[in-house]
């Protein structure tokens, strides 16, 4: 047992350790913002459970209708100089919740690229769950080794056909700072790449791993969590490498809707997570967007997102066949009203137009931190067992 106090201490965006009980916290203040339904007695398979989208997807399908399931993450655990990752915590806690609630859930830690890790997952499936209704595919990662061949891809974050500026938000100890970055073009190598990464790929081979060993329940059903936005983030993010990702991966899901496959994508709305802090311009448009219209949390989505999906609630599709959860996001009043602020944004007014000091307590709390009602002074344990 090794308690310490932790506190903050890192550099931009990224913390070098994270708070435990401020995990834990945040963990059953997401399960608290979900009213409970009759238990649909279904199973899920989430791939990228432990943060952002997929976090908030695992507890939402565990809350709210008792799905049982399996999660498939990548954390590190707590090591003498350093605490364990935020996501391995907030598992621990994911896990305490399910077992509270009486439902089965099994959390893996390895690496969802890996065939390896298809292995060990769908021996579980067929163990424990007998087969899975659900599959939700929610992996944001900077690099993939492939399996099949050994080659490791990076993605890259820059823009297509033309070099773009743009505003972004950065910080200077916890003050505002306006900046202007320069994002550089993509060569067809990089974009390749980010596909690889980021595409379909990898969520086509969990399906065929599931469909070879006849784990897919009558009705099954699967999305991968995507993103649209605003034009204002469009060149960099779904004009730039990551948007030709975001395509493969719509694409990817006309080709796995068959033989008994519901495949689609899920738009989710703006968030503020840990893959998204780290996009040049997110962070700025998060936060005016925020000072305008507010947010639907990604638990709020993920409840929509799970009635749909059990059919509690009717499909909201768009003419591509994708689920919109980012209406609200995308009103023509709200974005006009975005582009203004972001149009005035200066390094004088950055303060005003954009909602900055709530976004930087976002940040943090991603890793646990500016947590109400947690002892940042007071001893936490950091080794936490792996559930």
């Amino acid at each position: 047992m090794t308690q310490r106090v932790v506190k903050p201490v890192g550099r931009g965006f990224l913390f070098l350790d994270s708070h435990p009980a401020g995990c834990a916290r945040i963990v059953r203040n997401m399960a608290g913002q979900v009213e409970q339904r009759t238990p649909e007695r279904c199973t899920a398979l989430v791939i990228g459970s432990s943060s952002g989208y997929g976090l908030a997807t695992t507890i939402a399908g565990l809350a709210r209708y008792g799905i049982d399931g399996i999660g498939v993450c990548f954390e590190k655990a707590a090591t003498a100089r350093r605490t364990a990752t935020a996501g391995w915590y907030r598992t621990a806690e994911t896990a305490a919740l399910a077992a509270e609630l009486g439902r089965s859930w099994s959390f893996v830690n390895a690496d969802a690229f890996a065939d390896t890790t298809k292995d060990e997952v769908l021996d579980l499936v067929a163990e424990q769950l007998g087969g899975i209704d659900h599959l939700i595919y929610s992996v944001a990662a900077p690099r993939r080794v492939d399996p099949r061949n050994g080659e490791t891809y990076q993605s890259a974050l820059k823009a297509i056909g033309a070099a773009h500026t743009t505003k972004s938000l950065a910080f200077d100890d916890g003050a505002p700072v306006l900046q202007n970055i320069g994002i550089e073009v993509a060569t067809e190598d990089e974009i390749a790449q980010t596909v690889k990464v980021m595409g379909g790929e990898d969520w086509a081979r969990w399906i065929t791993a599931l469909q070879d060993r006849d784990l897919l329940k009558p009705g099954f059903n699967t999305v991968a969590l995507t993103y649209i936005g605003s034009e204002l983030t469009g060149p960099l993010y779904r004009q730039g490498s990551i948007g030709a990702a975001k395509a493969d991966l719509e694409q990817t899901a006309l080709k796995l809707a068959k033989d008994g496959v519901t495949a689609m994508t899920s738009v989710n709305g703006a968030a503020v997570t840990q893959a998204s802090s780290a996009i040049p311009g997110i962070g700025l448009y998060v936060s005016i967007l925020h000072k305008l219209a507010g947010l639907q949390t990604p638990v709020e989505q993920s409840i929509a997102l799970w009635d749909q999906l059990t059919g509690e609630a009717p499909l909201d599709l768009d003419d591509e066949g994708r689920i919109r959860l980012d209406r609200w996001e995308l009103n023509d009043d709200v974005q006009s009203a975005i582009r203004t602020q972001w149009q005035s944004a200066s390094a004088t007014n950055i303060a005003e137009v954009a909602d900055t000091a709530w976004f930087f307590s976002e940040v943090r709390r991603l890793y646990g931190f500016d947590v109400p009602d947690v002892d940042y002074e007071a001893e936490t344990e950091v080794d936490v067992e792996w559930p």
